[in-house]
């Protein structure tokens, strides 16, 4: 059975999709069977898997507001060897045409139910706020990965998030927890990085990942070749890091 994590932060702009699309090419790397579900309207993450987003016939869209099931949205993504429920803009429009829905926050959920027996990860980008969107990644999920920076923003971003993950558990999906923070752009040399990094890791003990994900430029230059960094520079050191998380993810979920 496929173990399904949201990668989720209410702030924007904190490395969710590099996340996302990094640890899905990292766990297919130690020999994992994944299946990455874009849940952005921006399409970042299906971008970044190299599948060409507006040339796009059905896309996760169509499996939230029922026009297809999950075969006919599955592709593969050619550099990341992962498959990918892609997404593009008109996702934007799913929450509209799902306010009449019954059930909708459990739309996805149910889609999955179908394929878990096919993977052993199922990664969900979702976008930056608590969307509807969100909402059915959070309740399809076992657990929450929380990408961060460690700055004084983040911080305050974090206690809201982790309110919302207690009142969805409470409420909508009783399974759900928090899996880990990842600390991502990270920058030894600044003091206040340092700080808040040893703040997370006093207040929240082993939640806190041990691999560490840099700044890195060759991270940030994949996506512009439609590949995620650990395919496009595997010896870059935030491709070495995505490498270690994944190893500590496989860990991590065997003890769950």
């Amino acid at each position: 059975m496929a173990r399904i994590f949201c990668v989720a932060n209410q702030k924007g702009g904190v490395g969710k999709t590099t996340t996302c699309v990094n640890l899905a090419a990292a766990l297919v790397a130690r020999k994992q069977r994944v299946l990455l579900i874009d849940l952005d309207p921006q399409g970042n993450a299906t971008g970044g898997s190299g599948i060409d987003k507006r040339t796009l016939t059905r896309s996760v869209y169509h499996l939230l507001v029922g026009l297809a099931d999950l075969a006919a949205v599955r592709v593969s993504s050619p550099t990341g060897k992962y498959d990918v429920l892609p997404a593009n803009r008109d996702l934007a429009g799913a929450e509209v045409e799902m306010v009449g829905i019954e059930a909708r926050e459990h739309r996805l959920k149910v889609a999955l139910a179908a394929v878990r027996e096919d993977y052993d990860f199922v990664l969900i980008d979702c976008p930056p706020s608590l969307s509807l969107l969100t909402l059915n990644g959070l309740c399809a999920a076992d657990g929450v990965i929380i990408p961060m920076q460690c700055e004084y923003y983040a911080l305050e971003g974090l206690s809201d998030l982790v309110n919302t993950i207690k009142k969805v558990h409470a409420n909508l999906n009783r399974d759900l927890k928090i899996i880990g923070l990842l600390r991502v752009m990270f920058d030894p040399r600044m003091t206040l990085q340092q700080q808040v990094s040893a703040q997370l890791e006093s207040h929240f003990g082993d939640k806190v990942f041990k691999a560490v994900v840099p700044r890195n430029v060759r991270l940030a230059e994949a996506p512009s070749h439609g590949m995620p960094g650990v395919v496009y520079d595997r010896t870059a050191k935030g491709a070495v890091a995505y490498l270690d998380f994944a190893k500590e993810m496989i860990k991590r979920v065997q003890t769950l």
